[in-house]
């Protein structure tokens, strides 16, 4: 299986920044994915914290 180029807090760390106001288009063009792929992300990490 391949590695994941973000590591589950920097993943949950986006995730905060596009609800806490910032356009999805922004978040990804900060950190260098397309928005489906940010989706795809959203919707398996949506719900989790860092711990």
């Amino acid at each position: 299986m391949r590695k994941s180029r973000f590591t589950e807090s920097q993943i949950i760390g986006m995730i905060k920044e596009q609800e806490a106001g910032m356009p999805t288009a922004e978040v990804c063009r900060r950190h260098g994915l397309s928005p489906s792929t940010f989706y795809k992300l959203k919707a398996k990490y949506g719900g989790m914290d860092v711990s």
